[in-house]
């Protein structure tokens, strides 16, 4: 009995985790950030990187789509961890086009991409220096109350 409810407990747990991407982490720089490449542009230009966070803004142009992401701290699945100090903006410029009713504000992306340099633009009023990353892997999270693992153990009568 004790090893039948194990192997459940197992079996549950590993079909809890299935849902996280899976991201090949070889030779990405994962300690850069959006600050880090506004402030070195030369030694940063084609480094990948994975970076996540909340999707501000989707514009699809003419042979591309372009998000503006405030970045956040990712956690061990690499999801954004918006409860955290934001890294900073950067614009992401997939190859075709994303639908923005699923690609909406506020919804959370991780990506990998290379980076192309900066672009120039506004926050309201004020100048701001985005960094350019050029996406060659895309995931967008489920909402947290989708994605949370919902698992009860218990014995007993319920009325």
């Amino acid at each position: 009995m004790i090893i039948k409810l194990s192997l459940l407990i197992f079996i549950a747990l590993q079909i809890s985790c299935a849902t996280a991407p899976k991201f090949d982490t070889k030779n990405i720089e994962l300690s850069l950030t959006p600050e880090q490449v506004v402030n070195d542009t030369v030694s940063t230009r084609g480094k990948t990187i994975l970076w996540g966070g909340t999707i501000l803004d989707i514009r699809n142009l003419k042979n591309e789509t372009q998000i503006e992401i405030l970045a956040y701290p990712l956690n061990t699945y690499h999801r954004p961890l918006t409860g955290k100090k934001p890294l900073g903006r950067f614009i992401l410029l997939q190859t075709g086009y994303l639908e923005p009713a699923s690609y909406a504000q506020g919804e959370k992306l991780t990506v990998i991409g290379k980076v192309s340099g900066t672009r120039s633009g506004k926050v309201g009023d004020t100048q701001y220096t985005y960094a350019l990353i050029k996406a060659q892997q895309l995931h967008l999270w489920p909402d947290d109350s989708e994605s949370t693992t919902r698992f009860h153990f218990g014995i007993g009568i319920q009325m």
